[in-house]
């Protein structure tokens, strides 16, 4: 792996992409740390600690603690995953938007200016929630002004960040918004160590219920990873033919259906869209007991957070993987799975292996995106100390893995020896 990373960095087009996404995950944390002006951030810090079941929670672990800081990136990446989640299920509905998805690189690019426009009325919607959640706390000062500016350094952050995840996909190694949430995640981990460190002892936590803890999360990450790498291969064989002189074909390969082929995606989506009662619960007061059943940590919301990541996995899978355009591909290159004919069959093949096979994953997601709770109960130790579960686990190991291919991919078209064995 070290010769790996050296033979990366001796690559200048490598490196310069490195460097650009190691100085924009720098950008992200310094303005995790600049105050939103107006705003007592050490008193909205222990009212977020103090609340209980409190289901802003989850934006401050994907803002990498900006919303207890009160910063310029409080808001994080969900109001922009929030909007595309919207615009991909409008993509299936309205057919102008399903002509544009299928229309290159400028119906992709119609459809992300969409998706920004989006992020700008979310950002604002849940600006205000945020915003109302301070005033609530008692520690916002300065009237309608004091607000309208706090309001619009909330949005502005957001597409900030935006801006800054689109620009390290194009520019640098991965997912930009998925390395942000990744980093953001990541950040906090000393912290929660250091605190978990510091409940160990008579009357808090034992040391075997941390090392239990300990040996439980290692468990989990071997699993995300497992089913991570899981492919089922369907066989695939080219018929020879004739070209000129020349024989093409004749050869055996295979189709590659990945267990999990929406990899963290559904569990970013579930959680940004669980974002919304806590909008809802703010401005409406009637609905605090329905938000408070689906509060974040809640079985309710344990229920409901794992039937939207089965939901999202099969859409994000039919989204990324078309059975009838493989099969079209296939019958156009004189390719056929054994025993199959080409065309129809073959699509109605894939699409059942591909059912069953997601079946499994989604349900494993599920699984794991509600960890943290069980891992809470038998372990002893309580649901504040338990960061490192189910959610952060599943997005630190999927984003890990896709950027390590992506540079794998990188190193293997120049002909290094990459991570990958």
């Amino acid at each position: 792996m070290i010769d790996a990373l050296r033979n990366a960095v001796q690559i200048k087009e490598l490196r310069n992409r490195i460097l650009y996404t190691l100085g924009m995950l720098l950008l992200f944390r310094v303005g995790s740390y600049i105050p939103v002006p107006g705003v007592d951030a050490t008193a909205l810090a222990h009212y977020l600690q103090t609340a209980s079941g409190n289901v802003f929670g989850l934006l401050d672990l994907f803002s990498g603690g900006a919303l207890s800081n009160f910063s310029l990136f409080a808001l994080g990446v969900n109001p922009y995953i929030t909007s595309s989640i919207i615009v991909q299920l409008l993509t299936v509905v309205i057919p102008s938007w399903e002509e544009m998805a299928k229309e290159g690189v400028e119906g992709r690019k119609a459809l992300a200016q969409y998706t920004r426009w989006g992020t700008v009325l979310l950002g604002i919607v849940q600006g205000l929630a945020v915003m109302a959640l301070a005033v609530r706390a008692g520690v916002v000062s300065g009237g309608f002004f004091g607000e309208l500016v706090i309001l619009v350094s909330l949005t502005a952050g957001t597409m900030l960040l935006t801006w800054i995840g689109e620009i390290m996909t194009e520019q640098g190694i991965g997912n930009g918004v998925s390395i942000l949430i990744f980093a953001g995640i990541v950040a906090r981990l000393p912290q929660y160590a250091v605190s978990l460190a510091r409940a160990i002892g008579p009357g808090g936590v034992g040391v075997f219920n941390v090392i239990l803890y300990v040996l439980l999360a290692l468990a989990v990450v071997v699993s995300v990873i497992f089913m991570q790498e899981g492919v089922r291969r369907v066989p695939v064989q080219y018929a020879r033919r004739v070209v000129g002189r020349r024989m093409y074909g004749g050869q055996s390969t295979h189709i590659p259906l990945r267990v999990n082929s929406a990899g963290v995606m559904p569990v970013i989506f579930a959680s940004s869209l669980l974002t919304f009662p806590a909008t809802l619960g703010q401005w409406f007061p009637a609905l605090s007991g329905w938000t408070r059943w689906i509060g974040y940590g809640s079985w309710g919301y344990n229920v409901v957070y794992a039937l939207l990541v089965i939901f999202f996995t099969y859409f994000y899978t039919a989204v990324t993987f078309n059975p009838n355009d493989v099969a079209d591909n296939l019958k156009k290159w004189g390719g056929f799975i054994p025993g199959l004919r080409p065309g129809r069959p073959t699509a109605e093949f894939l699409d059942r292996i591909l059912t069953r096979i997601t079946l499994v994953g989604a349900v494993f997601l599920a699984f794991i995106a509600i960890v943290p709770q069980l891992l809470a109960t038998v372990t002893g130790i309580p649901t504040s100390l338990v960061y490192f579960g189910g959610t952060s686990i599943l997005i630190v190991v999927g984003v890990a893995l896709d950027t390590m291919k992506q540079l794998e991919s990188q190193l293997l078209m120049r002909h290094y020896e990459g991570f990958l064995r």
